[in-house]
């Protein structure tokens, strides 16, 4: 078996965001759905669960990066 341990690492690591982010726009798409007033402040709020998800994603490949398995 040839590989690395950082590129399993940062596949891992990507799940969880990827997960947490179509959670955060579903519960976007539903909350509009139910409330169009409320877009503007729904969509604020669903950038930064956005953001608060995706920094996981970029701290796991600078791991990998670490690890040197990429």
């Amino acid at each position: 078996m040839t590989g690395s341990l950082g590129i399993v690492g940062y596949g891992l690591s990507a799940i969880g965001p990827g997960v947490g982010v179509g959670l955060i726009f579903a519960a976007y798409v539903s909350g509009v759905a139910r409330q169009p007033e409320a877009r503007g402040m729904l969509q604020t709020i669903a950038i930064l669960g956005f953001v608060l998800c995706e920094q996981f994603a970029i701290f796991g490949i600078a791991l990998a990066f670490v690890f040197g398995g990429l």
